[in-house]
């Protein structure tokens, strides 16, 4: 199995059956993932050696405009996508295998964990995974501790309230906070930020 058949099969949101083909390839990508992982939690680095080593572990090259503060953490890292201008804080764990998006400008919060599998509800298959993407938009802020689960999209300019677990989609322009999170306001976008 190639890179592309796996990701294929992924992104189609077909289940990955306990000790397949695709359950064992994963379990390849997710060692190179961590071998990736370790060396950029390891120590110090410039933002543009961050970059690198992030570019690395997705596949692709990030934007110049893109940061990050380690440790960062993921089992897969080649379903991720991010726009320009996005800032992931420390301690962010994102199991990606189902397709994790994030658009320009957003900011993604202290151990903000995106997951995007869910293991099978039958005890007798719950080895079988069930992918399904996370969609951030633009200029979302995503909480420190907050907890995004498998299928979620989040819209442009949306907050997400530290410590929330979001199990829904998120409409543009909202604060959304609580477990399960529940939209607690509208964004008045026109208002400037008070007290700053």
């Amino acid at each position: 199995m190639e890179l592309k058949e796996f990701l294929e099969h992924l992104n189609s949101g077909k289940a990955v059956l306990n000790n397949s083909e695709v359950h064992r390839f994963m379990h390849k990508v997710s060692s190179e993932a961590m071998r990736v992982t370790a060396e950029l939690n390891c120590g110090y680095h410039e933002p543009e050696e961050i970059n690198r080593l992030f570019s690395k572990l997705i596949g692709k090259e990030v934007d110049p405009s893109f940061r990050m503060f380690p440790p960062f953490y993921s089992d897969c890292g080649k379903n991720i996508t991010v726009g320009k201008n996005v800032f992931i804080n420390s301690g962010c764990r994102f199991q990606d295998q189902g397709g994790i998006t994030i658009g320009d400008g957003a900011l993604i919060g202290h151990n903000v964990v995106l997951a995007t599998l869910n293991h099978d509800f039958d005890p007798k298959n719950r080895g079988t995974m069930h992918p399904a993407p996370i969609k951030i938009g633009k200029n979302v802020w995503i909480g420190a501790n907050a907890t995004v689960v498998p299928g979620v999209t989040i819209g442009d300019g949306a907050i997400v309230a530290a410590g929330a677990v979001v199990t829904k989609d998120v409409p543009k322009n909202v604060i959304a906070g609580g477990v399960p999170a529940k939209i607690i306001k509208a964004l008045d976008t026109e208002d400037k930020v008070k007290n700053h």
